[in-house]
C-alpha cells in the first residue's frame, strides 16, 4: 500500500499515519439510506447492518468468507515475545485485504475491559445473525467476522495451554462507530482459547483518530475557552481556595489538548453501490427479518 509513517507513542501504543491509499480500502464499509450498511471485502460482502428504529440497536448478519488481514501466526511466534503491536502494524500496512486508508490509526494494546464485552452478552456467539442493542447506555461488544471453533478443536487446544503460558498472541480489534463496538478481525480461534480457560483475550486495538487540522482546530477552541474561564476567574475577588481552583482548570486543560490527537474519530464509510435496493436485494437474499420494514 502507500506510505505509513508511525508515531510512537511508547511500547504499547503507535499512531500509523497512512497516505497515498486516498480510495476505499479492500475492507471498507458502504452505506446507504435508512440506516443500511455493508461490510465489503474486495467484492464480498462479509456483514450487513441495519440501525434499528429510533436507534435502539443494530440489526446484524454476516457471510462466510471473510479473510484475516494478518498472516498466521505460529507457536514459534508466539513463544518469542514480540512487540505485537509494531509486527500488527507492519502487517496491516501490507496488507490486501485489511481496512487501512489515508488517515492517522491508533494501535494499542489492551488487556482490561469491561466485564459484559468479552464474558457477558456483549461477545456475539450466534452466528450468523444477532441484534446489538443500543437501548441501554450503548453497547461496546465484539462482533466476530467468522463462525467461532468449540474450544476443543485442535487449532484452539493448541491456543489454550499458550494462553495458560502467557504466550497467546494478541486478537485483533477495529474499532467501528456505526455499531458502538469491535470487530473482530484477527484471532478468533485464539479468543475462544483464552475465555475458555476463563481470561479475556489479549488485544491490539485499531481505532481511527483524527487528521491533524481536526485536532487542532478543536484545540484552538478548547484554548479560546481556557483563556476566557482564566480571565473570568482572575476578575473575581480573591478568596480561599482561588488558586487551587485555578490549578484545577490547568491540569484538565493540560489533560484535553494532550488527549486530543488519539481520541476515536468516526469510522469512515463509502456509498453503497446500488443504494438501498442493492442493500434489501442482499438482506432478502440473507432472509434478513426487520420488524417493521
Amino acid at each position: 500500500m502507500g506510505n505509513a509513517r508511525r508515531e510512537l507513542l511508547g511500547a504499547g501504543a503507535l499512531v500509523l499515519d497512512v497516505r497515498g491509499c486516498p480510495g476505499p480500502p479492500p475492507l471498507r464499509f458502504e452505506v446507504a439510506d435508512g440506516g443500511r450498511m455493508l461490510l465489503r471485502q474486495s467484492e464480498r460482502a462479509v456483514l450487513l447492518g441495519r440501525v434499528e428504529e429510533w436507534n435502539q440497536g443494530v440489526y446484524v448478519s454476516r457471510y462466510d468468507g471473510y479473510r484475516p488481514p494478518l498472516p498466521p501466526i505460529g507457536s514459534a511466534l508466539m513463544r518469542n515475545p514480540a512487540n505485537w503491536v509494531h509486527t500488527y502494524a507492519g502487517w496491516l500496512a501490507e496488507a490486501r485485504e485489511g481496512p487501512l486508508h489515508d488517515s492517522r490509526w491508533l494501535l494499542g494494546a489492551r488487556s482490561a475491559f469491561p466485564p459484559y464485552v468479552w464474558h457477558g452478552e456483549d461477545f456475539v456467539r450466534a452466528w450468523p445473525h444477532c441484534h446489538l442493542d443500543w437501548s441501554a447506555a450503548g453497547w461496546h461488544g465484539v462482533v466476530p467476522l467468522r463462525p467461532l471453533s468449540p474450544e476443543d478443536a485442535p487449532r484452539v487446544k493448541a491456543y489454550r495451554k499458550h494462553a495458560r503460558d502467557g504466550t497467546l498472541a494478541p486478537v485483533l480489534l477495529w474499532w467501528v462507530t456505526a455499531l458502538d463496538g469491535w470487530l473482530l478481525l484477527d484471532g478468533h480461534d485464539r479468543a475462544v482459547a483464552a475465555l475458555a480457560e476463563g481470561l479475556t483475550p489479549p488485544c491490539v486495538v485499531l481505532t481511527r483518530v483524527p487528521e491533524e487540522e481536526d485536532w487542532r482546530h478543536t484545540a484552538d477552541e478548547v484554548t479560546d475557552s481556557h483563556e476566557a474561564r482564566l480571565e473570568r476567574l482572575a476578575a473575581r475577588p480573591a478568596a480561599p481556595g482561588i488558586e487551587r481552583q485555578r490549578e484545577t482548570m490547568l491540569r484538565a486543560y493540560a489533560d484535553t489538548l494532550s488527549s486530543l490527537p488519539y481520541e476515536p474519530a468516526r469510522t469512515r464509510s463509502w456509498p453503497l453501490p446500488g443504494g438501498a435496493p442493492a442493500w434489501d436485494a442482499l438482506a432478502a437474499a440473507a432472509m434478513f427479518q426487520f420488524p417493521r420494514d
